[in-house]
């Protein structure tokens, strides 16, 4: 055991483990042990490292601790250090706690490659050698956004990928006609390659919104030290430290306007959280509208078949739910409740300093990666493996009076309405109406109805098809 002191007294501490009494205390003192996320543990090990070599190169940081330095943040970049990050994220105090955790144990490494005991520091102190020039309240919002711009970057590449396998089904079912539905009641017809479009399109979209949204986050206030203002930070340390930032993190990260103003407003993250909620919005409804288009499958719609994945009831028989539809949404559900919760920490702040940034990291980089899990899942076990059922679109449309809207250029209004009143009394389909009153021949129904004729705009048939009104607007 060794011995550390601090300004409340002294601890004892385990030989063998590199955080020391700061840590300690924090660890006692929160005791819900939310880990912090691996994204956010290398982003402080990188934000540490471009410190150090900027106060290396102005002379405030000999070279031989230096190097043990940069040598035990690359370590810590790689994950080799993630077992002694052992705060939990929910903490008090703004982040300070998981500060001094990198900060000691950083320290305890460098002692330890200068073959020194760990403890010693008066050789290298967490404080006055590691956490030079610094602060928590410009470290730790610089590692959220380097950490953040990390989990994006993976987001968005699952993105691409489901938007990708969507516009794959959109043309594999181009041609396959069937009802379209609002308010879940029978409206026009579409071609189930066209519903698949449309998320496609709604997919797309979000991706749009998240790079963009990566901008914002790419402005750290990282030299402005405790409120912003760059108190005790050299301007040659800060231009330096943020020029090896994006060395070692690969991202093109650029000092703040305003510091001052950047330390203390987390609206940036509350944007890019609601960007998130509305990628989890579109997964929930195209989700649930799978769910409403495989129902069944002998007693439903069953338009498509779902990949069966695992049994889905403990006493019925041969029942498969669409658990993976299921769990999506249940993602969604938790992405909403945490964009409130962030909204609320993002607007907690008081003055200079907003306390709850470690909750706005939490919130932020948990909703990342559950949307890439969900992006990652539909993309690789789901909707690539989805069926369409052609025979049941066919039949359900043959039932149904979507088709109706498709004559009334031709008929008129009224007189299809009475057609379709006629079905219903009769138990007739529409096409077996207009036939036996031979209102048109099969040749024209076949023109009329086809799948390129509906699924694009104006009068299906229009110039093929020369009966009643068509075309006329007046």
């Amino acid at each position: 055991m060794r011995r550390e002191r601090d300004f409340l007294g002294e601890c004892d501490l385990p030989d063998n483990r590199y955080f020391g009494i700061h840590t300690l205390r924090a660890r006692e003192n929160f005791p819900l042990t939310v880990p912090v996320p691996p994204a956010l543990i290398r982003a402080f090990f990188a934000v540490k490292w471009a410190c150090a070599a900027a106060n290396r190169d102005i002379g405030l940081l000999e070279e031989p601790l230096a190097r043990a330095i940069l040598r035990a943040c690359e370590e810590g970049m790689e994950g080799k250090w993630d077992g002694e990050i052992i705060v939990p994220l929910f903490q008090g105090g703004a982040g300070t706690s998981l500060n001094m955790n990198v900060n000691e144990v950083i320290a305890n490494r460098a002692l330890e490659i200068l073959g020194y005991e760990k403890g010693r520091y008066d050789i290298i102190n967490p404080f006055d050698t590691v956490n030079l020039s610094q602060s928590t309240n410009d470290v730790f919002p610089t590692a959220l956004r380097v950490a953040a711009l990390w989990e994006l970057g993976d987001l968005e590449k699952a993105i691409v990928k489901l938007q990708d396998t969507l516009q794959k089904k959109e043309r594999e079912f181009a041609s396959i006609l069937k009802v379209g539905r609002t308010e879940l009641q029978d409206a026009v017809p579409v071609t189930l390659g066209m519903e698949f479009g449309a998320w496609a399109e709604a997919i797309g979209r979000d991706r749009w919104r998240l790079w963009k949204a990566k901008e914002r986050l790419k402005e750290v206030n990282l030299g402005g030290t405790a409120v912003g203002t760059g108190l005790n930070a050299h301007p040659r340390y800060i231009a330096r430290a943020i020029a090896y930032l994006n060395e070692i993190t690969g991202l093109p990260v650029a000092k703040a306007m305003n510091t001052f103003e950047n330390t203390q407003n987390l609206d940036v993250f509350s944007e890019v959280s609601g960007l998130l909620r509305t990628l989890a919005a579109n997964l929930r409804k195209m989700t649930n509208d799978l769910r409403i288009l495989a129902m069944g499958p002998r007693a439903g719609i069953g338009e498509i078949t779902l990949p069966p994945l695992q049994e889905g009831s403990s006493i019925m028989p041969g029942k498969v739910n669409p658990v993976l539809c299921e769990y999506v949404e249940g993602i969604a559900l938790d992405v909403f409740g945490k964009d409130l919760a962030l909204s609320f920490a993002a607007s907690s702040g008081q003055l200079e300093l907003n306390h709850l940034l470690p909750f706005v990291a939490y919130f932020l980089l948990t909703m990342i990666e559950e949307l890439r899990v969900a992006c990652t899942v539909l993309a690789d076990r789901y909707i690539p493996y989805i069926q369409a059922n052609e025979a049941r679109c066919q039949e359900l449309l043959t039932k149904s009076f979507a088709l109706a809207t498709c004559l009334v250029p031709y008929l008129g209004h009224e007189a299809t309405s009475e057609l379709v009143r006629e079905c219903l009394q009769s138990g007739k389909n529409l096409q077996d109406m207009l036939l036996e009153k031979k209102l048109f021949t099969p040749e024209e129904l076949e023109i009329i109805f086809n799948p390129s004729e509906l699924s694009k705009p104006g009068i299906p048939g229009l110039g093929k098809v020369k009966r009643g009104d068509a075309g006329n607007t007046s």
